[in-house]
């Protein structure tokens, strides 16, 4: 099975450095799939998961927004927060959620946009969380 290079990158740290068959990350466009020899592509990655799977193996990271550079045999992944599933800690993420809504709630304009984007992080935390099982 042919395989390409995936590499998620933060700020602060290379998150993911590994050899994969597939990765589904949400994209601006919506989910793509993305395995090896797939064309070129840039594209600004959305708020929500992305699975990395290598034959049985599946790992799930909660990623927030950033841009992806996709090449025949690598994946490069840039954004701004990646965790993966186990990671996630969901008091926390809970917390982050409930932090947002009161700020939609009573918040101005430029507070509300904001506050949103937290709302949209923290429940996709928590979606990604549920999948502890995987790496």
């Amino acid at each position: 099975m042919s395989k390409m290079k995936v590499n998620v990158i933060t700020p602060e740290k290379v998150v993911y450095d590994k050899e994969a068959s597939m990765i589904v990350v949400r994209t601006i466009d919506g989910n793509r799939g993305i395995m090896p020899n797939h064309q070129a592509l840039v594209t600004g990655v959305d708020i929500g998961e992305l699975k990395i799977k290598d034959g049985e193996e599946e790992s799930i990271l909660a990623l927030s927004k950033g841009y992806m550079e996709v090449r025949p045999q690598e994946v490069n992944i840039l954004v701004d927060t990646a965790e993966f599933s186990h990671e996630i800690d969901e008091e926390r993420a809970k917390e982050a959620k409930d932090r947002a809504q009161e700020r939609l709630a009573k918040g101005n304009e430029i507070n509300h946009k904001r506050a949103e984007i937290a709302l949209r992080k923290a429940i996709n935390r928590l979606k990604v969380g549920k999948g502890r099982n995987f790496e």
